[in-house]
């Protein structure tokens, strides 16, 4: 019998199975299989050693004067030539022999304990993936299915990354590593479905987390996160302790730690940037890396206008827009940026032509301005502090953007 214990120790092993369970369900096999090969109704107990793996099977019939059903029942004259003390109403118990289980009983058995054994291997990869629902797991690229890429997130569990959930222009190799965030695990028939995304804003959270450890223990809190996968986040960063900085830890010495996160992103930009509460500042802060002269906030509209150097206008509105949406999402107002001699020409003609400004809102869509609805919230830039903001980019490419502003204007 000690084949059978080596066999269980073995499953357990391999399929992350409670040898308990089965042992349980091997008790519970032999019962059905018997039943079933028998045709009847008999009150039967199947016992396995939990040591050795011997088992002992007996059929329960319970005494009476008359019987009625040979199964279940057995004469009270009977059941005192076993053992004088039986008397009306006690159960007596049978012992069976394997012998006596037959072919068909052996195999019925043996379908529902392999049947058992899928189905608590299904939920032990259900259980173990979902404690990783909203987090960050490492896949290795498998092959493409189409435009679909299958990755192996470990021997056993396969994960299908959606061309939805790719980041754009990303292509992938046979056997490369890639850090995947998982959006959800659902339970079905086939084996546990596991929905993974390398888009998700949350994927640079979670990554953060486990690069910064200031962000892991919670010394430094992640407010907010805008993305546009494959191009540029924003990272609204806050330190509980005034002695840390919580851009300088995000980046690490040299742009260590970010760079490990963009590298991971493939490449993709990331700007951290300091969280305020005061609104002004946290939205000047957001437009990093452009300058800012004063930002003016309706903090019951959720507005706000924002006056940037007549050079800096194409840089904090961005390529196609996209430094100042990527602000609006992370700060959760509507901007409404102008350059200094556009203000210039408003206060001189007491209007503002129409095409002498920009407005971006969280979906980019302009809005209408409400002038009487702002509030006195100015923040001149010689009243705030010089922003912690950093972008991952180096010089070289700052230089660059600063060429795609000059081509803009």
């Amino acid at each position: 019998m000690s084949e059978i214990m080596d066999a269980l120790n073995e499953i357990e092993k391999e399929k992350g199975i409670d040898k308990e369970v089965l042992m349980e369900t091997i008790e519970k096999a032999i019962v059905d299989a018997y039943k079933r090969d028998k045709n009847n109704d008999i009150e039967m107990q199947v016992v396995m050693d939990r040591e050795t793996g011997a088992f002992s099977a007996y059929v329960e019939r319970r005494v009476v004067e008359k019987v009625e059903n040979p199964s279940t029942e057995i004469s009270l004259e009977e059941a005192r030539m076993i053992d004088p003390n039986y008397d009306v109403d006690d159960v007596v118990k049978t012992e069976l022999q394997p012998k006596n289980f037959g072919r068909i009983s052996a195999q019925n058995a043996r379908n529902v304990i392999v049947q058992k054994i899928k189905e608590e291997e299904r939920k032990s990869i259900f259980n173990h993936f979902q404690c990783k629902e909203k987090d960050v797991v490492t896949g290795v690229v498998q092959r493409y299915i189409g435009k679909n890429v299958c990755i192996s997130l470990d021997d056993k569990t396969d994960a299908i990354l959606t061309e939805n959930e790719q980041i754009p222009g990303e292509t992938f190799y046979p056997t490369e590593r890639v850090k995947l965030y998982i959006v959800e695990v659902k339970e079905n028939n086939k084996g546990p479905r596991i929905l993974v995304s390398r888009t998700h804003k949350d994927l640079v959270k979670r990554l953060f987390e486990k690069e910064v450890a200031e962000v892991a223990d919670g010394v430094v809190e992640i407010k907010n996160i805008s993305r546009e996968a494959g191009s540029r986040s924003k990272i609204a960063v806050y330190s509980n302790d005034s002695n840390v900085d919580p851009v300088g830890a995000c980046v690490g010495l040299n742009g260590a730690r970010v760079n490990a996160i963009v590298d991971d992103l493939h490449g993709e930009k990331i700007d951290i940037i300091t969280w305020n509460e005061n609104p002004a500042i946290y939205i000047k802060n957001a437009l990093s890396p452009s300058s800012v002269v004063s930002v003016t906030v309706d903090l019951d509209e959720k507005t706000a206008r924002v006056v940037v150097p007549d050079n800096q206008l194409s840089l904090a509105i961005g390529k196609e827009g996209q430094n100042a949406r990527l602000a609006a999402r992370l700060t959760g107002y509507k901007i409404d940026i102008k350059s200094e001699s556009q203000v210039e020409d408003y206060e001189d003609d007491s209007e503002l032509e129409e095409d002498g400004y920009e407005e971006y809102d969280e979906t980019g869509d302009g809005y209408d301005e409400n002038e009487e609805g702002y509030e006195d919230a100015d923040v001149e830039e010689s009243d705030v502090e010089d922003t912690d903001a950093e972008d991952t980019e180096s010089e070289e490419s700052e230089e660059e953007e600063s060429e795609t502003t000059e081509d803009e204007e």
